[in-house]
């Protein structure tokens, strides 16, 4: 088995910048693969108007204090910007970064972020990932040095073309999510990446829904690599780790956490679980840690659990 590829997304609420970037300045170092932020302007978890950071200009800073990982937005909200500025902005941190930028795009959920600042939220999710379809397909074009003319139905672009082109001759797209009959079409067509979040059963299921989509398109759903997203803890003792995840929800103002269950444990735990993904045909993994981020966590599992799992451990 190859050694799967590890991310870190770093929350970006209840953060304050100089931690936050001695974290990602951390993770290029440990080298890991790739280093992500949220795309939100308010926080997700706990009080939503705790302090929270914009998704571009960290990674941008990222960008140009990092040497080696790759950096992107988990995942950038189509409905905050033009697509022809997304891609506009994805190419200049390509260049700051040297050739280290991935786009990541979702179709966004959160109402209230949109609503308090006045930007359109549609009728409902799925005329959202109608956009974020039309959306990508046009970023797309736009990254490969297309010159486009769009006439609608959401976007319009009369002879649009960008440069500097990205460094990368295929600036990679990554698109977040698990709906079956829209999200899983477009990742489909248009993604070079998948990031998804769920137990096992359900991503058995989600990976032949999306291997049926791209039959359709006529894509190879090799040429998709599939990342999980999940949250952890290393400690070596469980009880230990429940107790340093417990903290970190106290700093997000989150007494009542009941997203997607952590992983809390030692590396040997962690890499048995994480093995199954692997198994199943994922390719690595993005691992989200609540700010005051957890140094542990960042080390052990690039440095333990990495070779347990991966060519390295045999």
């Amino acid at each position: 088995m190859p050694d799967p590829k590890m991310g870190i997304l770093l929350w970006s609420q209840a953060a304050e910048w100089p931690p936050m970037l001695d974290a990602a300045r951390r993770i290029d170092r440990l080298g890991y693969d790739h280093l992500w932020t949220w795309d939100h302007l308010y926080a997700i978890f706990g009080d939503p108007y705790q302090p929270i950071f914009e998704g571009w200009a960290a990674i941008s800073a990222w960008a140009a204090a990092t040497e080696r990982v790759r950096v992107g937005l988990m995942v950038g909200a189509n409905t905050f910007r033009n697509p022809g500025l997304v891609a506009k902005l994805a190419a200049t941190v390509d260049h700051i970064s040297g050739g280290r930028s991935i786009l990541g795009l979702g179709g966004a959920w959160f109402g209230l972020e949109h609503e308090a600042h006045g930007i359109d939220f549609g009728s409902g999710f799925g005329e959202r990932l109608d956009w974020l379809d039309e959306s990508v397909g046009l970023i797309r074009r736009l990254l490969d040095g297309e010159e486009v003319t769009h006439p609608g139905p959401h976007y319009r672009f009369e002879r649009l073309r960008h440069a500097p082109l990205p460094l990368q001759p295929h600036l990679p797209i990554m698109i977040g999510g698990g709906g079956e009959r829209k999200t899983l079409r477009t990742v489909a067509k248009y993604a070079d990446i998948w990031n998804v979040f769920g137990d096992l059963e359900t991503l058995h299921h989600k990976i032949e829904v999306l291997r049926d989509h791209c039959a359709v398109v006529g894509r190879d759903p090799a040429t998709i690599t599939r990342t999980l997203g999940c949250k952890m803890v290393i400690r070596d003792d469980p009880v230990e780790a429940q107790r340093a995840w417990d903290a970190l929800m106290v700093a997000n103002r989150e007494p009542h956490y009941s997203d997607d269950a952590p992983w809390l444990g030692p590396p040997a735990m962690i890499a048995e679980t994480l093995r199954g993904y692997l198994d199943a045909g994922f390719d690595g993994l993005i691992v989200e840690l609540p700010a005051p981020y957890d140094v542990e966590t960042i080390e052990r599992l690039i440095g333990e659990v990495g070779p347990m799992v991966g060519a390295r451990g045999g």
